[in-house]
């Protein structure tokens, strides 16, 4: 058993949003195991399921562009950060992602990783990024990084307010017939924030951890054991339509799915990102 101490206590309040007194109670049915105390939070109906709180807030901006290939399309996005919203929507601030998007592009880099290692002019993006942070007197870094390739790429960029720049970017990639629905499909994920594209892509210790939580909460809700499975595979099918893309109904017409839309047209989609300013992980 994993020894409670406050740090670890400091965690999961931070994780889940609980009391100290019920993360010490949950830590203590887990023997002190982090993921396995989070689920009996969430059993109990203290902490909202699915969600991922205390996460380190930053701002910024998220520069993207698709780029045609001999092979169909790329999409990139680089969230940019600062320290204020004052130095995310100047102009220079902008001008200076959509560049640190052009050493992405130019180097194809894979990973913010690689993307820092990449060429600017006759130095790295690394140097760049700190050359800048003296000029915009902030903390300057590159967050999140994606790259999405496929026939058809479609990127939905979205302002939470007219003054402010790309927040959310959505980017997803569809055969040459999924193109035609590709830009509904962007609005959705931004909107919906889906997590994986199929149900088959959620990884099966999730899916477990789900199913427990599902079987817990419903016995006590004092549902009969004997309809319990029946109840907890209704809460899983419930919760693929709230984190799978193909399966969440349609934001414009929830008769049907994001999958009934692709159908529709014969094509499909193969792969997707979401980026939203101040989401990633912390420093």
């Amino acid at each position: 058993m994993a020894a409670i101490t406050a740090a670890l206590i400091k965690q999961v309040r931070e994780d889940t949003g609980a009391g100290m007194l019920d993360v010490k109670k949950a830590l203590t049915e887990a023997e002190g195991d982090v993921a396995r105390a989070k689920e009996i939070i969430r059993a109990k109906g203290i902490a909202a399921a699915g969600k991922r709180e205390g996460r380190k807030a930053q701002e910024g901006t998220i520069a993207s562009k698709v780029v045609e290939g001999a092979n169909g399309e790329t999409g990139y996005a680089v969230e940019l950060n600062s320290e204020t919203d004052f130095v995310a929507k100047t102009p220079k601030f902008v001008e200076f992602s959509e560049e640190i998007l052009g050493y992405a592009v130019e180097a194809d880099a894979n990973s913010a990783e690689e993307l820092l290692e990449a060429k600017a002019g006759d130095s790295t993006v690394k140097v760049a990024i700190e050359e800048a942070a003296a000029l915009f007197g902030e903390h300057v870094k590159v967050g999140q990084y994606a790259k999405v390739s496929g026939e058809h790429v479609e990127i939905y960029a979205h302002k939470k307010s007219a003054e402010m720049p790309p927040s959310i970017v959505a980017m997803i990639a569809t055969d040459k017939a999924g193109a035609a629905v590709a830009h509904e499909a962007a609005l959705q994920i931004s909107a919906m924030g889906a997590e994986w594209l199929t149900r088959e892509d959620v990884p099966a210790e999730v899916v477990e951890s789900e199913r427990r939580v599902a079987t817990e909460k419903s016995l006590a809700e004092g549902k009969p054991e004997k309809i319990v499975p029946k109840i907890v595979e209704g809460r899983l099918n419930a919760f693929f339509k709230e984190v799978v893309l193909l399966e969440q109904p349609f934001v414009k017409d929830p008769s049907k799915t994001v999958g009934d839309l692709f159908k529709e047209v014969g094509g499909s989609a193969t792969a997707f990102v979401r980026i939203e300013v101040g989401k990633g992980e912390e420093e």
